[in-house]
Parts: structure tokens; sequence; C-alpha cells
């Protein structure tokens, strides 16, 4: 059986033994766009191929193809060739012309397979995208959203709604647009220069100001990570007691080997389940009294207040959801995806792939963010309608504020609020670990990306584990968990407003971004996210001494 030549691939398929079949002399006639080699021309991630009895293509990093159903193997032998095997008869191979439908390479979703009835040559390109699913798209954004929502957080969440009521809910909505487009400008920057945004400082600025900040941000997240171990011990401690040491170096040690021993297919699939964490507090919102009307009216109608108290509430929010780590996680992730999906090319080498791969990372972060801000909100109504409600008005943690609930709404809230806090805090430390580790390692010039086996990356493994070994042991040393991630929080909102900035002048030079410079929307909504930043830091600094 011979495939047809058309202008993008010709095949040739050898049928063997029974439910043996090789196929040979694969090459590309003609360069089409994202065509690296044959195998990757006809093998692409997303794609699908004719085949009998064949109900799901799937792509690795590896270069491996799974044909579910019948479990057909087929592994790229030689960049040249491959080689199938299984219980498959039947492997048709058409025109190999790209559809008028298709997407570009490398940013559709996972598909499955077209049968062809056994007999029949296919009548369609063998090569054609299906449809892509929403979670295949959502990545990177999806899961820099939900960590922004780690324990640490949600302890800022509970305080404010605690203290103030729904008075500072507006905030939420005023910095949903803000953190959107800053997260789109950090994504498109490893998308289109196929480096993280620590790598590009490193290039293009000097080195007192890519050591300052990676420094910063370093011991921020390090903070930032004791802080959450000792949140999720706290919160499985309220739920069953024994001993809060041993839970921490269980949740030190558990986000440890998920980022070591994961492979990075694995490890992001993870991350994407631990969002579903983040429903709990969805959840709880049914079992609590709201009062929407006065919420709605405080999210759309905010009362404004110059007292000291209310501007620090208003500092530790932005600086919560607007925060560097996120920056560096989201711009490193989109830097391995390029890796993980070999059609994919930094956009500055390859702007035919620009419109799709634009489209997704907007959806991605939009999705993403939105997640966020409606978990955040889920968390300050919850507190609002139950323990400001009831007088309560000082939370210190996040375990603290599930303590709290139970005696105002059941125990069923204070369940859920507190299995909240260990799942959020399962995704948002080795988000804490690897973004620091990426900034450490471009700065460094060492191996990095979680696509890497341990011994390839050594230090880049090692540092994950460092901060997340400091970070943990700070729960074992008198400091004050709470003050250290007062400061964490004043670091982060300080350092913000440079990379911020450096961020945006970056990913409008043509010489850094080529012809993929960002347009005015996301220019006046990053410069307007600068700003707010930058007065939030005075702010923050200002407040510290009332």
């Amino acid at each position: 059986m011979a495939a047809r030549r058309g202008s993008m691939t010709a095949l040739n398929a050898i049928i063997g033994k029974p439910g043996k079949i090789r196929i040979a002399n694969f090459r590309i006639t003609s360069q089409g766009p994202g065509t690296g080699n044959g195998c990757q021309a006809l093998l692409r991630h997303g794609d699908r191929l004719g085949c009998c009895g064949c109900d799901v293509l799937r792509g690795t990093r590896q270069g491996n193809i799974l044909l579910r159903k019948r479990f057909v193997v087929i592994r790229i032998a030689s960049p040249g060739q491959f080689a199938a095997s299984g219980s498959n008869h039947c492997l048709s191979a058409a025109d190999g012309r790209a559809p008028r439908t298709m997407r570009r390479p490398g940013e559709t979703g996972m598909a499955g397979a077209t049968k062809t009835p056994a007999g029949k040559s296919a009548g369609s390109p063998t090569i054609e995208p299906s449809k892509p699913r929403l979670l295949g798209l959502l990545g990177p954004g999806l899961i820099t959203g939900a960590s922004d929502d780690d324990p640490s957080g949600i302890a800022t969440y509970s305080q404010t709604g605690a203290q103030f009521g729904y008075a500072t809910s507006w905030t939420l909505l005023f910095s949903y647009p803000l953190m959107t487009a800053i997260q789109i400008i950090s994504a498109r920057l490893g998308r289109t220069t196929g480096r993280g945004i620590a790598g590009n400082l490193r290039k293009y600025y000097p080195n007192w100001l890519v050591y300052s900040s990676v420094s910063l941000l370093l011991i921020a997240n390090v903070i930032n990570i004791g802080a959450d171990v000792g949140a999720m011990a706290d919160a499985v401690h309220v739920l069953i007691g024994g001993p809060q040491i041993a839970y921490v170096v269980a949740f030190g040690t558990i986000c440890i080997l998920m980022q070591v021993f994961l492979a990075y297919k694995n490890y992001v699939g993870v991350l994407k389940w631990l969002t579903l964490a983040l429903l709990a507090y969805v959840a709880t919102l049914f079992v609590v009294k709201v009062d929407w009307l006065d919420f709605a009216r405080h999210l759309v109608l905010p009362d404004l207040s110059f007292k000291a108290d209310y501007l620090t509430a208003i500092v530790a929010i932005f600086g919560t959801t607007i925060s560097p780590y996120l920056f560096f996680w989201q711009s490193s992730q989109e830097v391995e995806d390029i890796k993980a999906v070999p059609e994919r090319k930094p956009l500055k080498a390859a702007p035919e792939q620009a419109d799709n791969a634009g489209s997704r990372i907007s959806l991605d972060t939009f999705v993403g963010m939105a997640i966020s801000n409606i978990i955040a909100l889920a968390i300050t109504i919850t507190a609002a309608a139950t323990l400001h409600a009831n007088g309560v008005t000082d939370i210190q943690s996040s375990a603290q504020a599930a303590e709290a609930l139970k005696p105002i709404a059941g125990t069923f809230a204070e369940i859920l609020f507190a299995v909240g806090i260990v799942g959020t805090g399962l995704l948002a430390v080795p988000v804490l670990g690897g973004s620091a580790a990426y900034a450490v390692g471009e700065t460094m010039r060492w191996k990095t990306g979680l696509d890497r086996k341990p011994r390839e990356a050594r230090a880049f493994y090692a540092t994950i584990a460092l901060a997340t070994v400091i970070g943990a042991g700070l729960n074992l040393t008198p400091i004050n968990p709470i003050k250290a991630l007062y400061w964490s929080a004043v670091i982060n909102g300080v350092v913000a407003v440079p990379i911020m900035a450096v961020m945006m002048m970056m990913s409008t030079q043509p010489r850094i971004m080529g012809r993929e410079t960002i347009g005015l929307s996301l220019r006046i909504f990053g410069w307007l996210a600068t700003g707010v930043m930058t007065l939030t830091a005075i702010a923050m600094i200002v407040t510290s001494f009332l």
C-alpha cells in the first residue's frame, strides 16, 4: 500500500506479517509550517491518523505514539523512518496536504483518531486536526491562576473578609484585567523568545538587576513555601489531630518528589487535577448564608476608606494577586511546552505559529485568572458571611479560619475549608519552588527544565529541593510564620515593580520579540498594572510605619 504524494509529505507503507506493519521511507517533499523532519510532520501531537481500529492517537515528548483500543505502539526508529507493530492490520495513507481548517502545529489539544473501514482507502487526508478540548488547551495559565490561591493567600482573603465583610471584594474585580494582562505578557515573553524572564533579563539587562531581582524572588518564595507547608500541616491537624511537625516533613517531601521524579507530562496532569481542590471553596458557599445583595453592592460600588488598617488590607490583596513568582512560572512553563511539543518553535523564529499561540495563551490565562479571583471571592464571601457577621474579625492563618467556621457554619464547612487548604498547598508549593529554580537556573546558565531527568539538571532540581527544605524548616524555628509572611509580601511587592516595568519594556522591543511585540491593549493594561503595583508598594512601606 503506497501513499499518494502530496504537497507536504509522502509515505510508503509496507504490510508485513499479520498484525505487523512497517512504515518506511517517510520524507518531506516540500516544507510546510512547523515541519522539522519527516516524523514530526506526520506524527503531530493532537492530530489524527487514519487507521483501522484506532480510537485515540496520543503523542509523547519521547516521540512515541499510542494508538489506543488495539494498543498499537508506533515508535520513531530514525529521523526518516518509524516502525509500527500490534494488532492493527490496516494503516491508510492519503494526500498529506493540510486541510483548510487545520490549526498550525503544536497549539491543539489531545485528539482522537478517525476510524477508517477495513479495506477502504481513506477518502480524506490522513493527517487532520480534531477540535481541541478545552482542558487540553488550558495549561500554564490555569495552573498559575490556581496556585495564586495558596494557603497564605487564603489567609489574606479570610482575614480581610472577617475584618471588613464584603467591603474589600471590589479589589478582586478591579485586579482581574490587570493580573490577566501582566500574565499574558509574561507568557508571551516565554513563548516568543524561548527563554524565561530571568533568561531574557540576563541576555539584555545588566547583571546587578538580574541578581538583585532573582535573589529577592528566591527569599520571598522560600518564606512563602514555609508559610504554605505550615498551613497544610495546621489544616490536617485541625481535621485529624496528630503531630504537626510530622505533617510538615511529609508535605515538604511530597512536594519535592512530585517535581523531581514525575515526568513533566504527568506532573502537569497532577497539577491540573489539584486545581479541583479549589472547588471546595465554591462548595462552602452552599452551606453558609450569604447576603448576595449586600455583596453585589460592595462589589460594584465600593465603600472606600483611608484608614490604615483598610489600606493595609487593600495592599495585601494586590500583593497576593499580582506576585513575581507567577510571572516567572508562567513564562518558564511556556518554554517547557515548546520543548515538550516538537512542532512548537519560539515565535520569534516561527511567526506563522503566532496567531494560534496567542489565542491559546489568552484563553488559558483569562480562564486561569478568572478561576483565581472567583475562588478568592468565594473565600472572602465565606469569611464575611460567617466570621464577620458573628463578630470574629481577627484571623491569623487559613487553618484558624477553618477552625473558626465550625461553630458558625458547621463541621462540613470546616472540613471543606481545610481540605481546600491542603489541595491548594500541594499545588502552590511546587510552583513556588519551581519558579525559584527556573529564575536561579537561567541566571546561572544551568540546564533547566522539568522535562529533564534529575541527572541532566542536578543544580536545577537541587534548587527546588533546597528551597522547599529551607522553607519547610522555617516551621521548626522560633520565627513567627505570620510575620515572615508579611515580610515576604513586602519583598514581593517591592520586587514586582521593577520586574513588571522591565517586562513591559522587553515585550515592546523588536530586538527581543521580533515581529511579535505586544499590542496596544496589553500595553495599556500592562502599564496600568505596573502603576497600581507601584502605588501598592509605596502604600505597603508607608503603612508599615503607621
